[in-house]
């Protein structure tokens, strides 16, 4: 076998036995702790703000398709958009979702179902909870702040890939006085989201929103292995940068061959 192939299936099965470990760890009541996430602590206190106004919640998942590079923001949202539909259901609050993927608007419609569902309250579901505005870029955002400043929404959530419109919800979203909670990855849009939100989740704290949120012991597990697999390659980068101050090239041979 190759050095370089070598290398890799190491490092593979470093991240494989890390991830069966904790997820065993997990299910056998040890959960993981993970660092609080003050964005995601916050939705439970934008919802009850929107309660107490009587004004709805306005969440969207971004524009990213589910075949597309973006689409695993998009389900990470989808995610969060289940616990988003719990807390609006548990509160008798209204929910207004607004979707620019054509494919990702069936998703959102029965992850809002059985939100209102698993607690129980599923006559209060209604159609125009979950809306399809447009997949164009600018229409989507217009018709976005369009439903912002006419429910006069109480918490705006914004989680997913965002482009150019980014500035312009967030924007909406303050105008109308709104709580406003956004997240992505895409590094362009993060500084805008810091900038005009009040909350903002900069990229892998998006993704382990789904498992700080449910508290699930698989998917608990997977973010600690994951961890670890980063601990890992972070102290090979480490160790080769010593070993190669020193002029010893043994690690970056082996792993470049």
């Amino acid at each position: 076998m190759a050095p370089s192939k070598l290398s890799s299936l190491i490092l593979f099965l470093i991240v494989v036995i890390a991830l069966l470990y904790q997820m065993n760890r997990a299910r056998g009541g040890k959960l993981p702790k993970l660092r609080r996430i003050a964005g995601l602590d916050a939705l439970e206190e934008g919802i009850g703000r929107a309660t107490e106004l009587g004004r709805p919640v306005y969440y969207t998942p971004g524009r990213a398709e589910i075949n597309t590079a973006g689409a695993a923001q998009t389900f990470a949202a989808l995610e969060i958009l289940s616990y988003v539909g719990e807390l609006t259901a548990k509160y008798n609050v209204e929910l207004r979702t607004a979707i620019s993927a054509a494919n990702v608007l069936p998703l959102a419609e029965e992850i809002v179902k059985q939100s209102y569902l698993k607690v129980g309250r599923p006559e209060n579901y209604k159609p125009e909870f979950v809306q399809f505005l447009s997949t164009d870029q600018f229409a989507y955002a217009a018709a976005s702040l369009n439903m912002m400043n006419n429910e006069k929404v109480a918490t705006a959530v914004m989680m997913g890939e965002f482009q150019a419109e980014s500035m312009l919800l967030a924007e909406g979203a303050a105008q109308v006085g709104a709580i406003s909670i956004a997240g992505t990855s895409r590094t362009f849009q993060i500084p805008f989201f810091i900038a005009a939100c009040d909350y903002t989740l900069i990229g892998e704290e998006l993704f382990a929103g789904g498992a700080y949120l449910s508290k699930n012991p698989d998917k608990l597990g997977t973010v600690a292995g994951q961890d670890i697999g980063k601990v890992v390659a972070s102290l090979l980068i480490l160790l080769g940068s010593l070993l190669a101050t020193a002029n010893i090239k043994v690690l970056a041979d082996f792993l470049k061959k």
